[in-house]
């Protein structure tokens, strides 16, 4: 079966009308589906995380921070490596292999899970690799780039990017639901034993993980039988080009404001909702309002790809930063981030929300922009996609560990909404110098 496609050439109409419609919006939809399983795998662990203490898992809180960070450490090193992934193996091979590793941390944290006595150490390893799903999307990109013209990149892209998200709200928001009852009968071991203050129950934690093994087998059959891959090739060696482009570091820059918020607040806000409102009498559970955020911020970045094919990503990309920016000062002088009461709660969680809705729209902002900034050689911009989707990937890992430590030593996150309202503004800055006003050097 030929993996390597013979010719392919989006731009020209005829050949896009004949034949590469068809095959590219195929690919997207198989692709895009795995990804979202992917994004689900990366965050499994902020969602099983805040039930550990409840089963009896003594860990201390900076330790459950950790586990929330570690997917996010993995996700931006791999991501490192699925940068040049795609020239060098295509996507038929990257994405079906791809796909069926992550049957590693859902089988492992469906297990790990059924014991107390399960060491922190391994919790971590299976933190780790729970990683495996974040390091996809910097090849998952790269190549959906490459499938499609330039005039519905933006289109694709956020599609892709903004369907995958939703694995982030389908895990936090399935997690409460698929853990209250045998889902799969006897065959995955018996229920733990949940209390918290005057409430015991049965739940079964690892049908958490294990509920999305038997999709990762599926998808990864079907990764394999109907994948092609573009015949856009280049050596490790070739593809470092990309580095000596200031561009690529200005996008770096740019895109871990939008997505590293994205992800890093994804990780975190659970953690967050427990640390800050968790001791007040009727306390809110975390994962039924965590997901509201990824939800949010997933729907934005599709709705608004298409409205940066028409306007243009960089104005879109400016506003995001000014809106997170201002949503920071806000929760810093409002006191949500230091509560005296639970009816603080709402606005908590209405300008975490809004940071969110902002983040998404940067996220299909720039994602039209990086390929139009670097036009002039599409395996480049298809390059510069994955780089800055890896770098931006440790936003997990960054926003857990730093807003864990900022909690456990200052008592409140308030030092860590500080360092990020300034790298919005630098962030921002940068966005509109080069690729918003008048005059700039790459208008996009």
């Amino acid at each position: 079966m030929t993996t390597w496609l013979k010719k392919w050439e989006p731009e020209n109409p005829q050949f896009w009308k004949e034949t590469g419609s068809k095959l590219a919006w195929r690919t997207l939809t198989i692709t895009t589906i795995t990804l979202l399983l992917s994004f689900a795998t990366w965050f499994l662990m902020s969602a099983i995380v805040v039930r550990l203490p409840n089963i009896g898992f003594k860990y201390t809180e900076m330790q459950l921070f950790w586990l929330a960070a570690m997917p996010g450490l993995a996700g931006g090193t791999l991501r490192v490596l699925h940068t040049f992934l795609i020239p060098l193996f295509g996507t038929r091979y990257v994405i079906t292999v791809a796909t069926l590793l992550k049957l590693f941390p859902a089988i492992g944290l469906g297990l790990a899970v059924m014991s107390p006595e399960t060491p922190f150490w391994l919790f971590m390893v299976l933190a780790f690799s729970a990683g495996l799903g974040g390091g996809d999307f910097s090849s998952y990109m790269p190549s959906t780039s490459l499938f499609f013209p330039k005039r519905l990149q933006g289109t694709a892209l956020g599609i892709q990017a903004g369907i995958g998200n939703f694995g982030v709200s389908l895990v936090q928001f399935l997690t409460p639901w698929i853990i209250t009852f045998a889902a799969f009968g006897t065959l995955v071991g018996e229920p733990q034993t949940f209390t918290k203050g005057a409430v015991i129950k049965d739940i079964w934690l690892q049908n958490a993980a294990l509920v999305y093994v038997p999709l990762l087998i599926i998808m990864g059959i079907l990764a394999w039988i109907f994948l092609r891959s573009v015949p856009v090739r280049a050596s490790f060696k070739e593809q470092l080009d990309i580095f000596k482009n200031k561009h690529t570091w200005f996008c770096t820059i740019t895109y871990v404001m939008t997505f590293g918020s994205f992800s890093g607040f994804s990780a975190a806000f659970p953690l967050m909702i427990k640390s800050l409102y968790g001791g007040f009498p009727d306390a809110p559970d975390p994962l039924k309002f965590a997901f509201l955020g990824p939800l949010i911020g997933s729907l934005m970045r599709i709705a608004m790809g298409p409205v940066s094919d028409k306007i243009g990503g960089a104005i879109l990309t400016s506003l995001s930063g000014v809106v997170m920016f201002a949503s920071g000062l806000i929760m810093i002088f409002s006191g949500v981030l230091a509560p005296t009461s639970v009816d603080q709660f709402p606005l908590f969680v209405v300008l975490m929300l809004i940071i969110f809705m902002a983040s998404g729209v940067g996220n299909a902002a720039t994602f039209r922009q990086y390929p139009i900034i670097f036009a002039r050689s599409p395996r480049q911009g298809a390059g510069v996609l994955g780089w800055t989707g890896a770098v931006a990937a440790y936003g997990p890992f960054v926003w857990s560990s730093l807003i864990g430590l900022s909690i456990t030593k200052a008592g409140s996150p308030i030092p860590f909404y500080w360092g990020i309202a300034v790298y919005y503004l630098i962030a921002t800055a940068i966005n509109w110098y080069y690729y918003q006003r008048k005059g700039c050097e790459a208008p996009s």
